[in-house]
């Protein structure tokens, strides 16, 4: 049996999103699931973390500085080489080595870039880009093979120094996929929703950052659809929310594929892993009051390709809701995963 490890970080939930759902199509495979920040020195993983998230409720706009400074050669440099600290737990997870490395996460394809480098992997090493758009930092001139959602993206990792690029169906769970009229209603029920009327899910990743109460107010003052609002683990905004009288707001929802069945739309701010599943749940997106730095990248890309509409004002969300089909939902490849996995496993 091939044995596979993938190293993902739970950095939001996009990484870690891709990294289940490929796990999960492996599943005649001996596959592992490793967090980088967990490999990592200490107490280092969590305050990484921690700072992250401290720096897109603070301070988002500085993310876009951070950003941008990650894309020149010298901080670029140094970012991966800070991604060596984790190279020794790394290595002693890998034990006599899998038959085949996967990164979700760009600092540790950089981890496990530098232990190819060092021959301390031997299997060969390749690269799922999780965005729509490709910072420098996700690029790995040592990886084999890196898999990009779309062509843009793609034609971004080989500017980047990638070896070879192929474009593949983003990974989503396979639960994400249209619903049927009845699969609707009883969605609605389920979470206490109205059973008729235009609902549209407002969304901004698994830690609520970003303008989502603009957003809710946005979307009920349009008077084209009622807000569903999901905070993640930001429980303060789930109650602040609730303290203005919105009456459809959730923390942490874990039945997400049921939740999509029963909205009519998506607004969300980041172009990550719930616009890959609400469009492989059929509905149409809008990118909305969208994050600084990744944010705004992937919403030039996905606006550009024609996925997702970056839409920038009140007037031109509502207009974008009260449209039958918001968006171009059959523009990204196909989802079926089999020709990603024939991809993935044809270099071992």
């Amino acid at each position: 049996m091939t044995r596979i490890v993938i190293v993902s970080a739970r950095v939001g939930a996009g990484h870690d999103g891709a990294a289940h759902a490929l796990a999960e199509r492996l599943v005649h495979h001996d596959v592992e699931v490793l967090d980088f920040l967990d490999l990592l020195p200490r107490s280092l993983g969590r305050r990484l973390c921690g700072l992250y998230h401290r720096q897109l409720e603070v301070a988002p706009r500085s993310w876009d500085w951070t950003l941008r400074a990650l894309g020149t050669a010298g901080p670029a440099w140094l970012a991966a080489r800070a991604a060596t600290l984790a190279c020794d737990r790394l290595r002693a997870v890998l034990g006599d080595g899998p038959d085949l490395a996967i990164s979700t996460y760009p600092l540790a394809t950089h981890a496990l870039g530098a232990l190819r480098a060092r021959g301390a992997l031997t299997a060969p090493l390749a690269v799922y880009l999780t965005d729509p758009s490709v910072h420098r930092l996700c690029v790995s001139g040592i990886a084999d093979l890196h898999l990009a959602p779309n062509q843009d993206a793609a034609t971004q990792a080989l500017l980047w120094g990638a070896r070879q690029v192929d474009v593949a169906a983003p990974l989503v769970r396979a639960r994400f996929r249209p619903a049927t009229t009845s699969e609707r209603a009883r969605a609605r029920q389920q979470f206490g929703l109205p059973p008729t009327g235009r609902l549209a899910l407002v969304v901004a990743g698994s830690w609520g950052v970003g303008q989502l109460a603009e957003t809710a107010c946005d979307v009920a003052a349009s008077g084209v659809a009622v807000p569903v609002v999901v905070c993640g683990r930001n429980t303060a905004l789930r109650d602040q929310l609730l303290a203005a009288g919105h009456r459809h707001v959730f923390g942490w929802v874990e039945d997400m594929p049921r939740l999509l069945h029963a909205v009519d739309a998506v607004v969300q701010n980041a172009g990550g892993l719930t616009t890959s599943e609400a469009l492989a749940a059929g509905l149409p997106v809008v990118t909305y009051r969208c994050l600084p730095g990744h944010g705004r990248a992937n919403a030039d890309v996905l606006d550009r390709i024609g996925v997702v509409p970056w839409i920038r004002s009140a007037a031109g969300l509502a207009s974008a809701l009260a449209a039958d089909r918001p968006t171009a939902v059959a523009a990204l490849p196909a989802g079926d995963p089999v020709p990603l996995l024939e991809k993935l496993l044809e270099i071992v």
